[in-house]
């Protein structure tokens, strides 16, 4: 054998060993990519997973309470000095299942052939309780809020007296409200509310 023989055959040795050891490279490198790629896709499906959850846990929140799921009652009257009058009105779930409400109810005067008339509502703390402020209310089957509306009467014609025979109860988030009887004089249409509770304390 030559020496040129020699030193190729050295050659090819050498290049066989460094491929072998590229081709070694090569493999840890496409494990090590395929490893993250998994990675990857198990955040991708665990996020995935915590999105459907989240979608799932959405769709079976509590719904509110429609104004066809409820009626409308009075609770106490109320009454006291300085012309200062109200009443305490209550919203009861009657639909069969559990249902929820947060905040005020809109509040509106009627002439006694239910033609609207100009009312101011006012929310917050009233002559006779005070607010207890936004809160959601679950109820179920049954189960009643509370709110306490209050006013000023005026002797009858006196100037700026609203003369109401009905009052409209709106729930909240509702476009549809709910009728009772209200023959009152009330100054100005000017009515306040506190928020709904499941119950209020009515001052004594």
């Amino acid at each position: 054998m030559t020496v040129n023989e020699v030193q190729h055959t050295t050659d090819q040795a050498g290049t066989a060993k460094h491929r072998h050891r590229a081709d070694r490279r090569f493999g840890r490198t496409v494990i090590g990519l395929a490893a993250v790629a998994g990675l990857g896709l198990a955040a991708w499906a665990g996020t995935a997973n915590a999105a459907t959850s989240s979608g799932t846990a959405t769709a079976k929140a509590t719904p509110t309470c429609s104004a066809a799921a409820l009626k409308a009652t009075y609770g106490q009257q109320l009454a006291g000095g300085m012309n200062h009058e109200g009443v305490v009105i209550r919203l009861r779930n009657l639909s069969g299942r559990t249902c929820a409400l947060r905040g005020y109810p809109g509040l509106g005067l009627e002439n006694s052939a239910h033609k609207k008339l100009t009312t101011h509502t006012h929310w917050g703390n009233t002559w006779y309780a005070h607010n207890p402020g936004k809160k959601t209310l679950t109820l179920k089957d049954g189960e009643s809020a509370e709110a306490v509306v209050a006013w000023t009467h005026a002797n009858t014609g006196t100037s700026g007296a609203v003369h109401a025979a009905y009052l409209e109860i709106t729930p909240p988030a509702s476009t549809q409200h709910k009728t009772l009887a209200l023959p009152q004089w009330v100054d100005h249409g000017d009515l306040s509310v506190t928020a709904l509770a499941k119950h209020i304390t009515v001052n004594s």
